[in-house]
């Protein structure tokens, strides 16, 4: 084998010992974490507000657009869960609303909204986030449901059931009116 060809084999050989002590490293230390098995749950919102939730996460893991008062936004994966559940697990959401979606906004001739309009309407936005518990689950986690509820109020569901189901334990939720005043925290 002439040089060249030996020292292509040597450095091939060399970056394949790199990739297999990589690999061994990083098996080794997620192996020592001993943090709690996780499971990944998909991601439902639900909408009890005559505002519009632009977008929403539940511990880093991102949640759709909600219109107002709506039964259920669309489901996107996934928010993880541990395995087993303890009574001190919580998360945390993260939410943008627009308190007034239907509000004025210019349109263009083509009935489009005007960028101008659009920037003034999201000023009106808000940002929030609160902590929640998860309530207990038993050995399987169907979802993480997420209800938007008023006077910027939320509440964590793990239920396997929809809501149209009868044993689905959340339909107080859907039952909430809205208030012009609010609670003072």
């Amino acid at each position: 084998m002439n040089t060249i060809a030996r020292g292509a084999v040597r450095g091939a050989m060399s970056s394949g010992l790199v990739c297999v002590w990589v690999l061994v490293g990083a098996a080794a230390i997620s192996g020592c974490r001993g943090g709690p098995e996780m499971v990944s749950a998909p991601v439902t919102g639900y909408n009890h507000t005559s505002a519009e939730i632009m977008r929403f996460s539940i511990n880093g893991a991102g949640g759709p657009r909600i219109p107002p008062n709506s039964g259920g936004g669309a489901e996107v994966c996934c928010g993880l869960l541990p395995v087993q559940w303890n009574p001190m697990l919580s998360a945390e959401i993260e939410w943008d609303k627009d308190p007034e979606p239907y509000g004025n906004v210019e349109r263009d001739l083509f009935g489009q909204i005007t960028k101008e309009s659009r920037i003034r309407h999201a000023l009106g936005y808000s940002h929030h986030t609160a902590k929640v518990r998860i309530p207990k689950y038993a050995e399987e986690v169907c979802a993480l449901q997420v209800h938007f509820l008023p006077c910027d109020r939320v509440r964590v569901s793990t239920t396997c059931f929809l809501p149209e189901h009868p044993s689905y334990p959340d339909k107080a939720y859907f039952e909430v009116k809205e208030t012009d005043k609010c609670p003072v925290p």
